[in-house]
């Protein structure tokens, strides 16, 4: 199966920033915000490699027409 063919494949989503009451300021490790931005991390690395897929899909069904 090729990236072309009609394959469910979404954008991802970002994730949800916690709001400033989830850190208790405490200095807990790790802090709700060091989960949030291994999220973003991973989700900036999902996105890219989306964004690739899709320009490939995009390509192929321009050079289809």
């Amino acid at each position: 199966m090729s990236l072309s063919d009609d394959v469910f494949d979404p954008m991802p989503e970002a994730p949800e920033a916690p709001t400033d009451d989830m850190c208790c300021g405490s200095g807990c490790d790790p802090c709700v915000w060091d989960t949030y931005n291994a999220a973003v991390q991973v989700y900036r690395q999902q996105l890219a490699d989306w964004q690739a897929r899709e320009a490939v899909r995009q390509a192929a069904a321009k050079a289809g027409n």
